[in-house]
């Protein structure tokens, strides 16, 4: 059967594409795509549909699926960028972009933009530091590890057991960037000129020891020496932890599922909440995002805001917020979500509880509950709806999360019972 390249559009309809009962199972099991099922109408074939996720991803039998984002690729790198530092970028938004090359594809553009980053990181030099060494010498060198080598030589010499600080490149920061590299390089769809850069940044981190697959990153702290290292080594962790991992379906022969894939669910809500936790700053608020509750007296039932605005000694809660990646329906409403956010702002106690779109066709939109206005004033609670533009300038995007921390700053706790 002929290699598999399919292209597929985020949240698009689904197609049917050859694949082998094996290729479709692993698709399917990997849980990549939204819904993989045999087509019942084409013997051979199956439809794929893909969901929230985009990037790309090749199976071991070389069949190769890329998912086209809805959000153009520059803004969605802005997003990303912004999530990893958004000190830096909320200074300007010029800083927050990322350098995507005229590359309007996910894998291309990452790639490009991981080898400008890590280009960037190395022009003074490839960072050195030290790192602690434990081996076997023939000379005496830093300290004798005793327990080691009575067990292992009796007490005798040489060898001897020995640890001492190495002054090297093999470096955490290093590592990372190598591991970044030497991913992308196993990718589909990286362009020629971009595999070739890339190679030449692996040759220079070339001391740096490789990663091992599956185990958890090297740690590294920010700090003064590193400073140029950061944006490479937060844009390269990314890569390492958007990668999809290894799968072999039970029963199936050995079959893999690799590449890279960034949820525009989770972009979306992690972009939207660290926004907003930067600009209520500016208002000597705070923002805890993931903030715990429960729904019911019995703390049986869980839910967990993306956002709570509270007082600046974090006490008292102001206002909550959801991201939805989502496009405002013909109605304009998605009553699954009001219900929700009422159900957070009573919890809370709070006069109004807000959710933010990824588009829609009126930038604010408001309503009030009914039976929620007695003894308050004759105010009730209100339920807000906005939405961003994502297609729109990264500074026109950041302005409209300014003006919605504001109203967020305005907000004031209802009064309980």
């Amino acid at each position: 059967m002929t290699v598999l390249d399919v292209t597929l559009r985020e949240y698009g309809p689904a197609l049917s594409v050859p694949l082998s009962t094996e290729a479709g199972r692993a698709l399917a099991a990997a849980g990549i795509l939204q819904s993989v099922a045999p087509d019942a109408g084409r013997e051979g074939h199956w439809l794929l549909r893909a969901g929230s996720r985009v990037g790309a991803v090749r199976t071991s039998g070389g069949a190769v699926v890329r998912i086209m984002p809805k959000t153009p690729v520059n803004s969605l790198f802005f997003l990303l960028g912004f999530s990893l530092d958004p000190a830096r970028a909320w200074r300007d938004s010029r800083e927050g972009t990322v350098d995507t090359g005229a590359y309007d594809d996910v894998v291309p553009a990452l790639a490009h933009a991981v080898e400008r980053q890590i280009d960037a990181a190395l022009r003074q030099g490839v960072l050195q530091g030290y790192r602690e060494v434990e081996e076997s010498g023939l000379v005496m060198r830093g300290r004798l590890r005793e327990a080691e080598q009575i067990r292992r030589h009796f007490g005798r010499t040489p060898p001897v057991e020995i640890a001492y600080d190495a002054y090297t490149a093999d470096t955490a920061e290093n590592r990372i960037l190598r591991a970044a590299a030497e991913r992308l390089l196993r990718l589909p769809g990286v362009p020629g000129p971009v595999r070739r850069r890339l190679s030449h940044q692996r040759v220079r981190l070339a001391d740096a020891r490789p990663l091992i697959r599956g185990q958890q990153l090297p740690a590294w702290q920010p700090s003064r020496l590193n400073s140029r290292y950061q944006p490479a080594l937060r844009l390269a962790e990314a890569v390492l932890r958007g990668t999809t991992p290894e799968h072999r379906p039970a029963g199936a022969a050995p079959l893999t599922v690799d590449g890279f894939l960034l949820d525009m669910n989770k972009l979306f809500e992690d972009f939207v909440t660290v926004a907003l936790r930067e600009a209520l700053r500016d208002h000597g608020l705070t923002a805890r995002l993931q903030d715990p509750h429960h729904l019911d007296t019995a703390g049986l039932v869980g839910m967990r805001p993306d956002l709570v605005v509270r007082t600046g000694n974090g006490l008292t809660p102001l206002a909550v917020v959801d991201a939805k990646y989502k496009v405002e329906k013909a109605g304009g409403l998605h009553n699954a979500d009001l219900y929700q956010a009422l159900a957070y702002a009573t919890v809370l106690g709070l006069r109004e509880a807000h959710l933010v779109y990824a588009a829609g066709r009126r930038p604010e939109r408001f309503h009030e509950v009914r039976g929620t206005a007695a003894g308050d004033g004759g105010q009730g609670t209100r339920l807000y709806q906005h939405t961003l533009d994502l297609a729109r300038e990264p500074a026109e995007i950041l302005s409209t999360l300014r003006e919605i921390a504001g109203r967020l700053a305005g907000a004031a706790p209802h009064p309980r019972s």
